[in-house]
């Protein structure tokens, strides 16, 4: 390194085994160089004193050509000359690990092959052939050169970098990980280069445009080229259909009142009719009250006790529950006054763990409640629903009566009930008061077994899906007992509304909100398409086309809690989560992938993902036996959380604060998944080889309180 003004040599940064290809400085730290050599490894440095600081290699074939240092995202873009792209986090602490690796081939084809699925009936799709010869130019795309590029008005919080190549211009947003836009040489008759040798992509100062210096690779010719990245956006990006979509309603006069729905939505039925209040003591009492008539109605007769009156109270319920069915607790009005702590960090450190299951059983879901977070249900694949104390206090209640695995668990809004979904094809509704459902739908109501089901729009519908079908369900809950009648369901339920996806696909994941009124359901169907339904108009509203590499196994909305407020515009965010694909963060306003999530390897089994109350987290488990928790405005994770022994499968977030005012974590150890993901041939019987199931309570790292281990 020279000094300029003194002309005299600085630093001498000795260590590559190979020549050096790329070096940059670092934005926010000028004393940092990052050096990119032909051995396939780049080198921090410290050039003020001339030490060398990290050293990391690339699994690639090809060496290191170009190197970016982004400010904004705190990320090192490396690029290699048979078009592979890596990234690298810059962030104190991250120790400059790969958030992701870049096919940037496969990523053409599949920008190329969204392009022709937008395009209008009777167009033709982008071909991406020589005109001349009528076939490919290249088989990789070598990266010459990187750039950063300014494209605020497509993303405001992420960002975006020009790829030169020797076939073309990519622009990449390194929020998404994903080609924004594709300029081809050849498209350009006027270009006298068509492929080129070396490239410089350079913006100008004040403005969006971009100028690109090219040299060709079979001549001596050289061409400046002017872009416009606004434009080439506005040429390549989808067309918006249909209306604005927000899972908020459109505020107004009416916004609280049934006049809002329309008349001819489904969910005017259940803003119409009165919900029926659960049953007064007093009404209990006079409807289980025997009367007391003699079985021998003649005076002068004496028997030995039947003209007595019958011992009634042997069989009449009990009817002084103060609390009307719900379930106290001692800290229920502590947790109305406190607020969640918006700015506190993700959980960190093991506080808890509890065996939930001792027989060969895995627990496929969990869900925390709603209200305040007290109680936990649990779905396992022996069957049964556990529901325990969110701190794994106490004994758990078991509810037993499913004949297939229980794989979706839902709390109703005011936490009264349990909605369980099981593999047998049936759907049960459960009180704390007793082990007996209070609801059984049966398979006659389901075409195929359920994937997905919860409470729907503040408890007034049940919202499930079969098959290719979305079903609205209207409900009614009876408390009252009578113990002559007990195996008399009193509860019913019946369809509203049955909507079919756009392809008639089978739904693997389905989302909707319960925490207020919302007329949007997201749901996920085989053929890897996202679709959103308008329960307002009762209809099919958008439809996301190749969302994933692989079909979508869940989708988490960002609900929020009450105890922590967020902005509007952030309950519009949801996240999907795909094998094999990663964790992608999308927005219903623009329908777009915002951000894109790859550290955790999920390869083989479904691993389950969670937003946290406050909205900026997205936790997530993964398959080297950790959970992972990611910020919202970050590709890379800011906590990697050990402890377990196996796959960890499942994750919820607390609506509420715990015990000190700290946000709680609660994860699910899954012993036997390990087992299926070596022995993924073995179709049902990964449900076997397993001791125990395993429930841990994660605490931030600022509590002062520690937690002992209880087993039951």
């Amino acid at each position: 390194m020279l000094d300029l003004e003194s002309r005299s040599t600085l630093a001498e940064l000795d260590g590559h085994h190979g020549p050096v290809t790329a070096a940059e400085f670092c934005a926010q730290q000028t004393h940092i160089l990052i050096s990119a050599s032909e051995d396939r490894s780049f080198k921090v440095w410290d050039h003020r004193v001339g030490s060398l600081i990290h050293s990391s290699s690339v699994l690639t074939a090809s060496p290191l050509l170009s190197l970016l240092v982004d400010p904004r995202s705190q990320q090192l873009v490396a690029g290699c000359t048979d078009g592979q792209l890596w990234i690298f986090s810059l962030v104190e602490g991250h120790h400059y690990r790969c958030v992701t690796h870049v096919d940037l081939r496969k990523k053409r084809e599949s920008f190329s092959t969204r392009r022709a699925e937008s395009k209008p009936e009777g167009g033709q799709p982008p071909s991406t052939k020589a005109p001349e010869t009528g076939e490919e130019t290249e088989v990789a795309l070598p990266v010459l050169s990187l750039a950063a590029c300014d494209c605020g008005f497509l993303s405001e919080t992420g960002s975006c970098l020009w790829i030169g190549s020797s076939a073309g211009l990519l622009i990449f947003n390194l929020a998404s990980f994903e080609l924004e836009g594709v300029l081809h040489y050849k498209d350009f008759w006027s270009l006298s280069i068509q492929v080129a040798g070396s490239c410089a992509v350079a913006s100008r100062t004040g403005g969006r445009e971009a100028l690109c210096l090219l040299t060709s690779m079979f001549g001596n010719e050289t061409a400046l080229v002017e872009v416009d990245p606004a434009a080439l956006l506005r040429s390549q990006q989808r067309p918006r259909r249909g209306p604005d979509l927000s899972v908020l309603p459109r505020p107004g006069p009416c916004f609280y009142f049934s006049s809002c729905v329309s008349p001819t939505s489904p969910l005017y039925l259940g803003l119409k009719e009165k919900r029926t209040k659960p049953a007064t003591q007093k009404q209990v009492a006079a409807r289980s009250v025997v009367k007391d008539h003699p079985l021998v109605f003649h005076n002068k007769i004496q028997s030995s006790g039947y003209t007595a009156a019958p011992c009634a109270t042997m069989f009449s319920p009990k009817t002084n529950f103060k609390n009307d069915g719900k379930r106290a607790s001692k800290c229920k009005n502590n947790y109305r006054r406190k607020e969640y702590p918006l700015e506190s960090p993700p959980p960190s450190k093991l506080g808890k763990r509890l065996a939930v299951a001792r027989d060969q059983a895995a627990l496929l879901c969990i869900q925390c409640s709603a209200g305040d977070g007290q109680r936990l249900a649990c779905g396992l694949a022996n069957h049964l629903s556990l529901v325990c104390n969110a701190d794994l206090t106490g004994t758990p209640a078991v509810l037993s009566g499913h004949d297939g695995a229980v794989g979706s668990v839902c709390w109703s809004h005011d936490g009264r009930w349990v909605l369980s979904a099981s593999q047998d094809g049936t759907l049960r509704v459960w009180s704390m008061r007793g082990p007996e459902p209070l609801l059984r739908l049966g398979k006659d109501m389901f075409p195929k077994p359920v994937q997905s089901a919860q409470f729907y729009y503040i408890d007034a519908f049940i919202l499930s899906s079969s098959g290719p079908e979305v079903q609205l369900l209207k409900h009614h809950i009876d408390t009252s007992k009578d113990d002559l009648r007990r195996y008399r369901q009193k509860s019913w339920c019946t369809p509203v509304c049955r909507l079919l996806t756009a392809d008639v696909v089978d739904i693997t994941s389905l989302s909707a909100v319960n925490d207020f009124h919302s007329y949007l359901v997201l749901a996920a169907g085989r053929n890897r398409t996202l679709e959103i339904f308008d329960l307002n108009v009762g209809c099919s509203a958008a439809v996301i086309t190749g969302a994933h590499s692989r079909p979508v196994y869940q989708i988490c909305q960002n609900k929020g809690s009450s105890f922590a407020t967020q902005q509007s515009q952030a309950y519009n965010l949801f996240a999907t989560a795909a094998t094999g694909d990663g964790i992608k963060l999308w927005d219903l306003r623009t329908l777009r992938c915002e951000r894109r999530f790859e550290g955790h390897p999920n390869r083989g089994y479904p691993c389950g993902i969670a937003f946290s109350p406050c909205g900026r987290f997205v936790a997530c488990g993964a398959e080297d036996r950790h959970a992972y928790v990611y910020e919202t405005s970050s590709s890379t994770f800011s906590r990697r959380l050990a402890g377990h022994t196996s796959t960890v499968t499942a994750v919820a977030f607390s609506p509420a604060a715990a015990q000190a005012a700290v946000p709680t974590h609660v994860l699910v150890d899954d012993p036997l998944l390990a087992c299926h993901h070596q022995n993924r041939c073995r179709g049902s019987e990964r449900f076997r080889d397993t001791e125990y199931l395993a429930l841990f309570i994660l605490l931030s790292s600022c509590t002062s309180k520690r937690l002992s281990c209880a087993l039951l």
